[in-house]
């Protein structure tokens, strides 16, 4: 089996459901629903804190129980499941339980690619994990275009059932043969407690999940208000995928040349650069609310996200046991991608309801402390990142 063409498959697959999902379901939910910004803001700050614990407490245990295999397809099944729950629900209360049943199993399936791919890399059967992971950069992007000139054609209704069919082609490619070490049961003694101790023995493993935690938080206002935001500045409908998949065509260039350009870069020096463009971008799409600067801004998602998320992955290869990677994804995920961005959520609609401008500025509280950790980490970390794994 071609490995390579396996991953990226997937990596394109879903993100290509993400590339509908994460710009637009708030959005949908204030278009279609009829629900404020508040309470929209609020619901899905509830979905990422049950997405929280579904990364960091279930999926971990179903880890150590079942092959990463069957927990992908399982996480398929439950999210067209929740997805059709959307159909009937109408009032605040319907949509709140759908939205936590739904990301329960849907945000899930990150950390189960990028442990698959983690594994994988781990066991010489994929060489870079940034040469597949573009894809589904590629995947999002694809989408975007795509939707937005069907939501200027029919409504924002058509978000919903993009996402729908999107998430059955996904279930669909979780029935077909995968890599024989993603399809093996994970061995019994590897069925214990206390691996969450383990962590707290890598070195500066909790100073670095800290900065990536900081950085990626501080994307949450994006992620919810962008969409508005781009209507709030008065952006033509036609252009507004455009505008989001700039970020995404940036993180394609990144992750394309990232395992031959930065290789030789230490991670503190990656997760600096991240910090820092993080800070520069957020500041910018506040200080100049025009479509050309924010357009010009989204390029820096190629340092907010890409670059941090790459350096985190880079830190897990070279440092992480593979027995121990899906509790590692798991506390990646549910506090850097879920809970911190759950909080920023709500700090953010705040901000936004006072000024939307404010939104964006507000995030820096977070990118600023994680320029200097990264920082400090990059004097005192480095000599310890390169430790060989088994001497953990």
């Amino acid at each position: 089996m071609n490995t390579h063409r396996w991953m990226s498959t997937r990596f394109f697959s879903f993100f290509l459901t993400w590339g509908i999902f994460l710009p637009y379901w708030t959005g949908w939910l204030v278009y279609s629903k009829e629900l404020s910004v508040t309470d929209a803001s609020l619901i899905m700050s509830m979905g990422l804190i049950a997405r929280g614990l579904s990364t960091l407490f279930a999926f971990p245990y179903l880890s150590g129980r079942f092959s990463n295999k069957i927990i992908l397809r399982a996480a398929g099944v439950g999210t067209l499941a929740s997805v059709l729950c959307y159909i009937p629900a109408q009032s605040f209360s319907q949509l709140l339980i759908v939205t936590i049943l739904f990301h329960l199993f849907y945000p899930p399936l990150m950390p189960i690619l990028d442990t698959a791919a983690g594994m994988l890399v781990q066991h010489k059967q994929l060489q870079h994990y940034g040469k597949s992971r573009q894809w589904g950069s590629i995947g999002f992007v694809a989408v975007g275009i795509v939707l937005t000139l069907f939501i200027a054609t029919f409504g924002d209704d058509v978000i919903y059932y993009a996402l729908l069919l999107g998430v059955a082609a996904l279930v669909y490619l979780s029935l077909r043969p995968a890599p024989a070490i993603l399809s093996k049961k994970p061995p019994s003694t590897l069925i214990k407690t206390g691996g969450l101790l383990k962590m707290f023995h890598m070195k500066h493993f909790w100073l670095v999940l800290l900065i990536v935690i900081l950085i990626q938080a501080a994307h949450a206002s994006y992620y919810n208000y962008g969409y508005l935001y781009l209507q709030e500045i008065e952006t033509p409908g036609y252009l507004i995928g455009v505008i989001i998949n700039i970020a995404v065509l940036a993180e394609i260039v990144f992750f394309a040349m990232a395992d031959r350009r930065f290789q030789r870069f230490s991670i503190g020096s990656l997760l600096a650069l991240a910090a820092f463009g993080a800070t520069l971008r957020w500041v910018l799409v506040f200080a100049f609310p025009n479509v050309w600067v924010f357009s010009i801004a989204q390029l820096l998602h190629a340092c907010s996200f890409a670059m941090a998320h790459y350096a985190f992955m880079q830190y897990l290869i070279q440092n992480v046991a593979s027995e121990l990677i899906p509790k590692v994804q798991g506390l990646y995920s549910a506090l850097a991608l879920s809970w911190s961005t759950a909080v920023f959520t709500l700090f953010g609609g705040y901000l936004y309801a006072i000024e939307p401008g404010y939104a964006f500025l507000g995030m820096v509280v977070s990118t600023v402390p994680a320029l200097v950790l990264a920082l400090i980490y990059r004097r005192v970390g480095e000599p310890e990142v390169f430790m060989d794994r088994g001497q953990h």
